[in-house]
């Protein structure tokens, strides 16, 4: 896989990036959210497919991105089809810190050296590029203004956007009411994003547990009531011994 694509990931996390503050909205649910958009990724790729709700590796070949293919290589040493809600709500914490480093050593954003309280260190990152920002944002807002199907990677972006709760960050108020209840219809257009997406919200939800009866994503409806975007997370798992994405991808 070269670099001429950015990868799903990489999008969302530079969708999640507010380019004033340099701090990224969502950012407990957004590490669920990118470990998902992993999954999509190497989907696209052709190394991993559905198999229901469970996820199955049917390439093993490397894909040539470090932290895509240390996400493909833990999948793979499973040795079975995982469920999508159990690998996304394992230790995928440390994610989106993993992600910024990766974009920072791409070039696509900087780190920006601060504190909190003049005491603190803290570090917050720009986009070096603002116009890759606007490109991935003005292909949301074109499928959502439009009506028309949009490809399944912005699709799938729009899915993951709308499950880790982005879009009262990217469409805030009432005004943007109507557009957070499109891109969360946007769902059913990709039923990888779709099966992902409500992965993540599962998780969130506390319900990775319980076998899901339907397992095509595509054909679910949201909850009654209709809200564009999803619960707080509530029951996160967290398996920090287990040796997160972060430090293998560090490797």
């Amino acid at each position: 896989m070269g670099r001429s694509r950015r990868t799903l990931p990489e999008e969302l996390l530079l969708l999640a990036l507010d380019p004033t503050t340099g701090t990224t909205a969502q950012p407990q649910s957004l590490d669920l959210g990118l470990a998902g958009a992993q999954l999509v990724e190497l989907a696209l790729a052709g190394r991993i497919a559905p198999d229901g709700d469970r996820i199955a590796v049917v390439v093993p070949r490397p894909t040539g991105d470090p932290t895509l293919d240390c996400a493909l290589e833990l999948l793979r040493r499973r040795g079975a089809p995982v469920r999508a809600v159990h690998w996304i709500g394992g230790p995928r914490l440390g994610l989106r810190q993993t992600y910024l480093s990766h974009l920072e050593r791409c070039g696509m954003v900087h780190a920006v050296a601060g504190q909190m309280c003049g005491v603190l260190p803290t570090t917050r990152y720009q986009a070096t590029d603002t116009e890759i920002s606007r490109e991935i944002r003005t292909r949301l807002d074109s499928a959502i203004r439009t009506g028309v199907p949009p490809d399944p990677r912005t699709a799938a972006l729009a899915a993951l956007a709308h499950a880790v709760g982005l879009g009262k960050h990217l469409y805030p108020g009432n005004e943007g009411r109507s557009s957070r209840s499109r891109l969360r219809d946007l769902i059913r257009h990709d039923p990888m994003g779709g099966l992902v997406a409500h992965a993540v919200m599962d998780v969130q939800n506390g319900v990775a547990a319980q076998p899901r009866r339907n397992s095509a994503p595509a054909g679910r409806q949201a909850p009654a009531g209709g809200r564009g975007a999803p619960e707080p997370a509530r029951g996160i798992p967290a398996q920090p011994h287990h040796g997160s994405m972060a430090r293998a991808a560090a490797h």
